[in-house]
Parts: structure tokens; sequence; C-alpha cells
């Protein structure tokens, strides 16, 4: 198997302001990440972040990349729609999309599946239990019946979301809340996997059954097939069986519309 090319995207906010946060993620969270991911001998991995030019996300970087990971939160506006359209454009293609915790307001997101993308939330520190409901999908690999996380951010129902494809996780909180907490959907020739666990404030992402969800979740998510959605017209010459024309025609041999006179 050729080895897998991993962007790990990151709005990288908080870290550079909040010392707490800081002292959690000394290298950003995108390091933390980065490195879990970075461990399989199978991964080439890089970060990205939304500071550097054309967020790091240049046509270059994405022909590059197979699979990529996306977290943000204080600055999803500052993300500039042109790279927004180019990042869709590559999952379309077959680049798989791994979207954490809040990114699931993020315009990526939103675009790729067409709704508000809203839920209900609370920062509380309270205890989630993230359960797996879909013990023999590839993302649930090596995971028990749940994984239990000591504090987070409550992320609750209802989410406004198209219907999952596959859902492989659901948490439920200290509070009471459940919710959908991992999702998979296909768009175009690329995978995408919604993940909420992963708030900033708490040590979530050195959790090592959450770096084993991320780590699954890009190996599921890898490019397969190749992109084939080009409109074009099939000429009567090279059909696979014998046909003439019947009715009346509304496009030349090159598929552009006969002008009307």
């Amino acid at each position: 198997m050729n080895k897998l090319r991993v962007t790990v995207w990151h709005e990288f906010v908080h870290e550079r302001v909040n010392p707490e946060i800081a002292a959690l993620y000394p290298e950003g969270m995108h390091g933390t990440l980065a490195a879990a991911l970075a461990k399989n001998e199978d991964l080439i991995v890089r970060t990205a972040t939304l500071q550097e030019p054309d967020h790091g996300l240049t046509p270059e970087v994405l022909a590059e990349t197979d699979v990529l990971t996306w977290w943000g939160h204080a600055a999803h506006g500052d993300v500039r729609d042109e790279i927004v359209d180019r990042v869709q454009q590559r999952v379309l293609e077959g680049m798989g999309l791994i979207v954490l915790h809040s990114a699931h307001y993020s315009k990526i997101f939103k675009k790729l599946m067409g709704t508000a993308c809203e839920l209900c939330w609370r920062e509380a520190g309270e205890r989630e239990r993230v359960w797996v409901i879909s013990p023999g999908h590839p993302i649930a690999a090596g995971i028990g019946d749940c994984i239990e996380i000591e504090r987070s951010e409550m992320y609750g129902e209802p989410f406004g979301i198209p219907e999952p494809e596959e859902q492989v996780f659901i948490s439920w909180y200290e509070g009471g809340e459940v919710f959908r907490s991992g999702n998979c959907w296909h768009r175009g020739n690329g995978k995408i996997f919604y993940f909420s666990p992963g708030h900033e404030t708490y040590p979530i992402y050195h959790h090592p059954d959450i770096q084993r969800v991320i780590m699954n979740a890009v190996f599921w998510a890898r490019p397969q097939g190749y992109w084939s959605n080009k409109g074009r017209p099939i000429p009567l010459e090279i059909t696979k069986e014998k046909i003439v024309h019947k009715g009346p025609r509304l496009h030349d041999d090159s598929g552009r519309l006969i002008e009307v006179m």
C-alpha cells in the first residue's frame, strides 16, 4: 500500500492567546494530532494553519493530500471562500475529510452538508461517554464498548445535519443529553467523517482512544477509485450498439446547444 498523505489543518488561534490551552497543547492541537498520526509509518503527515498563505492549503498542498483533518472554532469567518471552494473540489474528487469538534460550524462542513449544522452545547466540564454503536465499522476498530472522557464540552441534539449514511458513535453526557458524535457521508468521490470530542480546554486529543479513532478515520477516508464526473456528449459512431438518430436534436456533435434562429 502506498503511504497516505495527511494534512492536519487547524485555525491555531486559542493556543496563541490562552495560556491554559497553550499548556495543554504547547505545539498546538495540530501538533498533537500530527505527532499521533506520524507514529504510523504508513502515513506522511504535514500541518497547515489559518495564518499561512492560502491558510496553508495551496493547490499544490491539496493535490498532495489524500486525507485532510479540519479543526476550527473562533475563526470560521476568517477562512476565505475561495479556499473553501478549493477544498470542496478536492473532496468531490476523492480527498477524505475528517471534521473535528467545533468544525461542525466551519464553512467547508456546512457547504458539503448543505445544512446549518447547528447544535446545542454547554461548557461544564462534565463526563462524556462515547458509545460505539457500529462495532464492525473500521473507524471503531480497537475501541471497546465506549470511550470515557473525564471532562468534556456537551454537544446535544438536535444536530442540524443530513441523515448520516453511517453512524459510528453516539455520546452521552453527565447532564443527560445525547449526541450523534461520529457520522459518515460520501460527497462525490470523497468520504467525510465528523467526530465531536475535542474541546480545546481539555486534553482530549491526548486520549489514546481518541487518537485511535482519528487514525482509523484517516484510513477509512483514503481515496478510492478515480474522479470521472465529467459530462461529455457520446457520438453515435462510438456507441456499443448501432443506433440512428430519431427525432429532433437540441445539441450539436460537440454538445453545444443549437442556436434558435
